[in-house]
């Protein structure tokens, strides 16, 4: 797995020292819900895939393996708290080794198996098993992992968030056909799909806000976010954690989505330190890669917000990495420097969150105050920000907006949001068309007889408009309105057969 990463990512580094870390010390601040986890095995139908243990290599449909933190109110005075040994029981079951007996797993995973690291598997997390759901309905995080990594790799920010009133559904980073990848072009049209067919899943729990989606993602998993929001209009914010996004944009344009002017939802981006110019030369690393963002510069439409943390290398942008990832003495920071980072990225994406899926502008300060503002010492951190510019407002928006009305005072709507933006322009033959489709559909007809009113006001000339209006009213039984329609169009247009063949049926 990691020789894939450093193949994809182009940076992951040599690391040869043993971290002194713990669950405790990095003192997370969970909010007020008890935090619920279940993980099962899902199947996508519509793909194939070969399990590495199927020795006769028969295709099955998609395995997709899902882990979900939750918000809870249970009393938890007599359960136990998962482990870190669960989580990582799991991470064993998504590499396909699942009988493996769990005193091989850090020789067997990608840890070196110190005493320091067989401590962390001791630990208790802030999570239990399948305790039942709080009550109320609750906005939605797609967590994406690294290359090929495991849907629990960040387990410690998940539960943070979901002690915090969100839900959180993760699915492994695998292969197309089987557990690893080939071609990272691939990898990121897999997870973009795993994502969505996430998307379907968390979607049948009543509890999930699914008008408030967000996504956020380490590694790989910050780039193949972008792709599934270039292609799914339900994805309203996205937080990359040194994702990929910025260091190979060309993987990204390589697919067909790609499309930067549906880059529209605020973003944010938590970048790992500089590196060291001697390591980037030994490694062959370009220059660029410490200074440049081409995908951040390209946003014009939506909130964007890089933000750099000066002690944290890439790998300890997840919680696995903070705990058991050997350290680096040529670059990497003491494990406190590192613990204390890890701390401000979760709080960071705690605020994103918070300001663009509830909505808080306690958390829209905090985000896009200055580090001395927050009280963060400016060693630690560089932010920089840019506000979506103020595209002018379409059709799509002035309909949007109606509906949200019952298409109600539609006029009123309309003097409003031309007063904002003068360029608004309504189609005739936008309201013509709605206008029909309530007014055939018996439980709307009234607010299609609202659309006609509305658009004849805008029109008042149109004998289509007028025309359209007066076969509802026929539809609809109303033969007093509909020949008073009938008549203004001969008015507008003394040849309109249509009005002349229809007065005469219903003036009989």
């Amino acid at each position: 797995m990691k020789s894939a990463l450093h193949i994809v990512l182009f940076f992951m580094l040599l690391q040869t020292t043993y971290s002194q870390t713990s669950l405790q010390d990095l003192q997370l601040k969970n909010g007020k819900y008890t935090v619920g986890f279940t993980h099962y095995t899902a199947t996508d139908s519509t793909r194939t895939y070969i399990s590495k243990s199927d020795i006769n290599a028969n295709a099955n449909f998609r395995p997709i393996p899902i882990s979900i933190w939750y918000p809870s109110t249970t009393e938890t005075k007599n359960r136990q708290p998962l482990s870190v040994l669960n989580y990582m029981e799991v991470l064993k079951e998504e590499e396909e080794w699942e009988d493996l007996p769990n005193y091989f797993l850090l020789d067997w995973f990608y840890y070196k198996n110190t005493p320091e690291n067989q401590k962390h598997l001791k630990e208790t997390t802030t999570a239990f098993k399948d305790v039942p759901h709080a009550k109320g309905i609750f906005p939605v995080i797609l967590y994406a992992p690294g290359f090929e990594y495991s849907s629990i790799e960040n387990f410690a920010l998940c539960e943070l968030l979901a002690s915090h009133g969100y839900i959180v559904i993760a699915s492994p980073s695998r292969g197309t056909t089987s557990k690893r990848f080939k071609k990272p072009e691939r990898a990121i049209e897999t997870q973009a799909r795993d994502l969505e067919f996430l998307i379907k899943e968390i979607a049948s729990f009543p509890s999930a806000d699914m008008n408030s989606v967000g996504t956020m993602g380490f590694s790989f998993g910050g780039i193949s976010n972008v792709l599934l929001q270039m292609r799914n209009t339900s994805i309203k914010a996205n937080m990359s954690l040194d994702g990929t996004i910025r260091y190979n944009l060309n993987l990204l344009k390589s697919t067909p989505f790609y499309d930067i002017k549906k880059a529209t939802i605020p973003f944010m981006h938590l970048a790992q330190k500089e590196i060291p110019a001697a390591i980037m030369k030994a490694q062959n690393i370009p220059d660029s890669l410490n200074t440049h963002f081409t995908f951040y510069d390209a946003l014009t439409e939506s909130d964007a917000y890089k933000i750099r943390l000066h002690h944290l290398s890439h790998s300890y942008f997840s919680t696995l990495g903070v705990l058991f990832e050997e350290r680096d003495p040529k670059q990497d920071k003491s494990d406190q420097q590192i613990m204390a980072s890890y701390q401000l990225a979760t709080m960071y994406s705690l605020h994103f969150m918070n300001a663009y899926l509830k909505n808080d502008q306690s958390s829209l300060a905090f985000i896009t105050n200055t580090p001395q503002e927050n009280n963060i010492p400016k060693q630690l951190i560089t932010i920089d920000s840019k506000k979506a510019s103020k595209k002018p407002t379409d059709f799509y928006a002035f309909l949007h907006r109606a509906k949200q009305q019952a298409y109600s005072n539609l006029y009123e709507l309309y003097t409003q949001m031309k007063k904002e933006h003068p360029s608004l322009l309504i189609p005739e033959g936008v309201l013509n068309t709605l206008g029909l489709q309530l007014i055939f559909n018996p439980s709307k007809a009234t607010e299609g007889i609202a659309i006609y009113e509305f658009a004849i006001t805008l029109y008042p000339e149109s004998a289509n408009l007028h025309d359209s209006l007066a076969e509802g009213y026929v539809y609809l039984g109303n033969h007093k309105k509909a020949i008073a329609n009938f008549k203004k169009i001969l008015v507008l247009d003394p040849t309109n057969q249509n009005a002349i063949t229809r007065l005469k049926q219903l003036e009989k």
